[in-house]
């Protein structure tokens, strides 16, 4: 009984603690809470991105109707079948094709591939979520989560993609699905939105302001309120597709691995860069490209001189006489040599002569530069009224030195 007692009272004094304590009964209960979401798995079951076929391309895509309100743009295809009524196109624009319950069957094939892939992402191994909503700063690593039934996105949901840049994950949610205003979904390590996927029971609505990847695979409606931004796709398969001035942009994917950009070389020298300091294919010397080394220019002599012009330093001998050549005065007509021989040229320093003979003329011999006659006296002026007689003599004329022309009256 004394041990009984005993028990008692120590379990008495433990419970006044707890009801004494200033943490409280409820603050107790919310750091398990926490305690029980920190635990929750690290890897979650692997996911395998579902085949979205020719329904890939569609931004929206919709069972019944297409309603739009305000300028949204849709970065892709648009898309509806069985159903025929889209509105509110324009103002809002479509970047891609718009099918129509169309002849060719591209809507509908598209909803037969929006069926298969809505299948596939319900059908995967799972990890249950412990909790119906979502987000407030939690990391998510890749996986496969399910909600017990509906689910709703709050604050930042953040997806860790740990360096992969495949890593898929897939929200399958057996009711509806709800994001509030102003919550997002983002990405830290490599996350793609085209590998984000929520298979949704029922209907999905995204909050005013939404800031939301992936693509939602939805079985009845989807509602995309005023304001929001998607990465992904808007696909119901049942129902109608209704959006408000909003964004959709389908994402593009790339595949790869490592830590840097996907598909992305990991050296960090540039693509096909060789691995030298030079440029590439430009020749390691210091010298240009194909260029002489010698440091005179490419094809010029070395000399001093110009290319092509004499190495001698003296310009060309230029006459330095300082008198005019001097030209004949007379009114009469010039005589005229009958000679047959060439022109002599003189040597002396008197007035040029004309010869008559036919000696041929003589080539001066000096080295020296021509020079020019240097006297000063004018050719005499013949003073004779008639005309000048030619002389027929064969003999040579002579040369006359300092003196004037003869007259022959």
């Amino acid at each position: 009984m004394t041990d009984i007692g005993s028990r008692a009272s120590r379990g008495r004094a433990r419970y006044a603690w707890l009801a004494a304590s200033p943490l409280g009964a409820g603050a107790l209960a919310a750091g398990a809470v926490a305690l029980f979401i920190a635990t929750q798995p690290a890897l979650a079951a692997t996911a395998t991105a579902p085949d979205l076929g020719t329904a890939a391309s569609f931004g929206v895509l919709a069972g019944t109707t297409v309603t739009n309100t305000g300028p949204s743009t849709i970065g892709g295809d648009l898309g509806l079948y069985p159903g025929t009524s889209v509105t509110g196109f324009p103002p809002g624009t479509v970047t891609g094709t718009q099918y129509i319950d169309d002849g060719a069957g591209v809507a509908k094939g598209a909803q037969a591939d929006l069926t298969t892939a809505y299948n596939n992402a319900a059908g995967q191994s799972s990890t249950p979520l412990a909790t119906a909503s979502i987000g407030a700063g939690q990391v998510l690593a890749p996986g496969v989560y399910k909600a017990s039934s509906g689910l709703g996105v709050s604050g930042a949901l953040i997806l860790d993609a740990q360096n992969d840049p495949n890593a898929v994950w897939i929200f399958q949610v057996p009711s509806a699905l709800i994001t509030a205003s102003g919550s997002s979904v983002r990405f830290i390590r490599g996350g793609q939105a085209c590998n984000v996927f929520w298979q949704v029971g029922s209907s999905a609505t995204l909050g005013t302001g939404s800031v939301f990847q992936g693509t939602i695979l939805a079985l009845t409606s989807i509602t995309v309120t005023t304001g929001d931004t998607v990465t992904g796709r808007a696909l119901a398969r049942n129902g109608a597709v209704t959006l408000d001035d909003d964004t959709i942009n389908v994402p593009s994917c790339t595949t790869g691995t490592g830590g840097g950009p996907t598909g992305a070389p990991t050296s960090s020298s540039p693509t096909g860069t060789p691995t030298s300091s030079g440029p590439t294919g430009t020749p390691t010397s210091s010298g240009p490209t194909g260029t002489p080394t010698s440091s005179g220019p490419t094809g010029t002599p070395t000399s001093s001189g110009p290319t092509g012009t004499p190495t001698s330093s003296g310009p060309i001998p230029v006459p330095t006489g300082t008198g005019p050549i001097p030209v004949p005065t007379g009114t009469g007509p010039m005589p005229v040599p009958t000679g047959t021989g060439p022109m002599p040229v003189p040597t002396g320093t008197g007035p040029m002569p004309v010869p008559t003979g036919t000696r041929p003329a003589s080539t001066p011999t000096s080295t020296g530069p021509a020079s020019t006659p240097t006297s000063t006296r004018p050719v005499p002026r013949p003073t004779s009224t008639g005309p000048t007689t030619a002389p027929t003599s064969s003999a040579s004329a002579p040369t006359p030195v300092g003196s004037t022309f003869p007259v022959t009256g």
